[in-house]
């Protein structure tokens, strides 16, 4: 229900709105199935919390995390504005419409998106019709508008006058001042077209989170020789009385129910104190204060045949009450009370705290004005091959990107769109450098140490081939200079406005295996990600302990804070048939999937909120009237 399609104008081709909603469906279910098949206890880029699997002397009672595939992307509302648009009409002033255009993945074809309203004889049109996309941080998700002015009521594009066209990044307007961008429309020469002004909201879409801590008292003794393993299972009712039945448990739940939580097993006690846990409002009753919550109390069993103790039943607005005489519920056994007369409850589960608050999102630090600042370096060691020769890696082909521009441009155009000065720092590392021959680690693409900055992620490709002409590959390959380069530049600012990714493109093996554990160590403190992308046929499980997802990375006993390293072999996204704009989406999608729970961890640990987002932009001068 989440996954509407916009309704198509008459006459344009779509999709129907049934082949979109199985599209999308198919794509998130991949998503979670990639972050969850891997075994990794982090929560997808995009959900609304993170939930922890791990607990200190309890047992284990499966891996079931409903939420990860159950939270949509996150969704960004576009208004469209104009001002001083070409006049087509003779005897009046133009009627503007606007059309939405937006790339499929790995391809160059513009696919319309929707249509705004006709707007009658104006300029300036301030268009009321929306257009609700779902946002991805790491993908680059094209635009283009299109306006026309309307001179019939044929739904045929070609019958009206083109007034001109504008391109963008989804990422280039919510990374904008505001998430407010202002264009030129271009596409008439010799004509100015007048601009077009793109605004970006975040969806709310019930964004609470409540944190929740239970207790229970004399629940029924479950274990011959020792007292209960008890814990809860949480169901929220459906709308159309429609639920799977869980097989983990007994087959006790009535249908009409969709499981959304698990408590850890507290062992061997009939007066449990379950840990506080969050859940996001929208998980536990979708928005609907009334609707009924089912909980479930069970005895764990090492087999998974958890014995059934009983159930009771509420809601959010009566949980919302907090602790108090309305939030002790007897736990009642259907089986037990038809069998016993005399039968009262199998015991009491009680709400200790009940606390609600707004989960905030990596494009509330964005709106609020945090940078990202992007850093690239760049292997120059001699196992890359001789840049003249076509078995090299580094090898300049003029008809297409090697392996390392191919990474450095797929990952750079999307990061760009974050920074406001697109001024990026480039590096190399493992070359001998002219005119002595000293060999560094940390040199300047550019060849200016003071200012190693490149303009743009262009300007960062030219610097890489410069340096192939001038240095000579040598070696040995030691990442630590680099990853401190970035982390003395995220040491110096703590407060939220910045967060620093260090994009490293290497052939293999690495040489400064523990200096670079303890870098990477030290830096998980500090407002900064790591993202390593191996190109070549080499082995890579250096890369793999440093990636951190299985175990996470220590040195001299001292381990990371936070998981702050994503590594990814280049040859896995390679496509087959040859076409180099997929393979380089693809490589784009997964190194940068991780990077906004990574700034989240980053922030929530300090304590950092969100700045307010600036005040809506007002042009100076009298306001521009606008027909409607």
């Amino acid at each position: 229900r989440d996954v509407t399609a916009p309704p198509a104008a008459p006459g344009s081709e779509r999709l129907s709105p049934q082949l979109t909603w199985s599209r999308t469906v198919c794509l998130y279910f991949t998503r979670a199935e990639r972050v969850l098949g891997a075994g990794q206890q982090r929560t997808h880029a995009h959900t609304l919390f993170t939930m922890n699997t791990t607990f200190m002397n309890m047992a284990s009672i499966g891996d079931f995390d409903p939420l990860n595939a159950s939270i949509p992307a996150t969704k960004v509302e576009i208004t469209v504005s104009c001002r001083n648009l070409l006049d087509r009409d003779t005897f009046s002033k133009s009627d503007p419409i606007c059309v939405l255009y937006t790339q499929g993945i790995g391809n160059k074809e513009w696919r319309e998106f929707g249509r705004t309203e006709m707007i009658d004889n104006t300029l300036n049109p301030d268009f009321v019709r929306k257009f609700i996309l779902d946002y991805f941080f790491e993908e680059r998700q094209n635009l283009r508008f299109d306006l026309y002015d309307v001179d019939s009521k044929s739904a045929n594009l070609s019958k009206h006058d083109f007034l001109g066209q504008a391109f963008c990044t989804l990422g280039e307007v919510v990374g904008s001042l505001g998430s407010r961008m202002e264009k030129p429309l271009v596409g008439i020469p010799g004509k100015k077209c007048g601009t077009i002004i793109v605004k970006a909201e975040e969806l709310g879409n019930c964004r609470e989170v409540v944190m929740m801590q239970f207790c229970g008292n004399k629940l029924d003794k479950k274990d011959f020789f020792g007292k209960s393993d008890p814990f809860l299972v949480f169901y929220r009712s459906n709308e159309d009385g429609t639920g799977e039945q869980p097989q983990v448990l007994m087959n006790h739940t009535a249908k009409g129910f969709t499981i959304c939580h698990k408590t850890e097993v507290v062992k061997n006690t009939l007066n449990p104190v379950w840990q506080a846990f969050r859940i996001p409002v929208r998980a536990l009753c979708n928005g609907d204060f009334d609707r009924t919550i089912k909980v479930e109390v069970y005895d764990w069993d090492r087999d998974g045949s958890h014995d059934f103790i009983g159930e009771f039943t509420t809601s959010y607005r009566e949980l919302s009450r907090g602790q108090s005489q309305f939030n002790v519920y007897e736990v009642l056994n259907p089986k037990k009370k038809g069998k016993k007369k005399k039968y009262l409850n199998s015991g009491t589960v009680t709400l200790l705290s009940f606390a609600v608050d707004i989960e905030v999102t990596f494009l509330d630090y964005i709106k609020g004005g945090t940078q990202i600042n992007f850093t690239v370096a760049i292997d120059f060691t001699a196992s890359n091959g001789n840049p003249a020769q076509p078995t090299s890696l580094h090898y300049m082909n003029p008809y297409q990107l090697n392996a390392y521009a191919m990474a450095l441009k797929a990952v750079g155009e999307i990061i760009q769109d974050y920074d406001s000065d697109k001024m990026f720092p480039a590096l190399g590392f493992g070359a001998k450098l002219p005119p002595d021959g000293r060999v560094s680690h940390e040199f300047a693409l550019n060849g200016n140490p003071q200012n190693p900055y490149c303009n743009g992620i262009e300007g960062v490709m030219e610097a890489y081939y410069q340096s192939l002409k001038s240095v000579h590959l040598y070696g040995p390959t030691n990442f630590s200079p680099v990853i401190n380069h970035v982390a003395r530049y995220a040491a110096s600012v703590k407060d939220g406005s910045q967060y620093f990714i260090l994009l490293i493109i290497t052939d293999g093996v690495i040489s400064d295996m523990a200096q670079t554990k303890e870098s990477i160590v030290n830096a998980s403190i500090l407002p900064m990600s790591i993202i390593i992308v191996g190109v070549g046929p080499a082995e890579f499980d250096a890369m793999i302990e440093l990636d951190g997802d299985e175990i996470r990375i220590s040195s001299r006993g001292r381990y990371a804070e936070r998981d702050i390293v994503q590594f990814v072999p280049f040859r896995d996204y390679i496509d087959r048939t040859g076409n180099h704009i997929l393979s380089m989406a693809r490589l784009a999608k997964d190194v940068l999937a991780e990077i906004p729970d990574q700034f989240l961890s980053y922030m929530k640990a300090r304590g950092i909120k969100p700045s307010p987002a600036p005040p809506p932009y007002t042009p100076p001068g009298h306001p521009l009237q606008t027909q409607i």
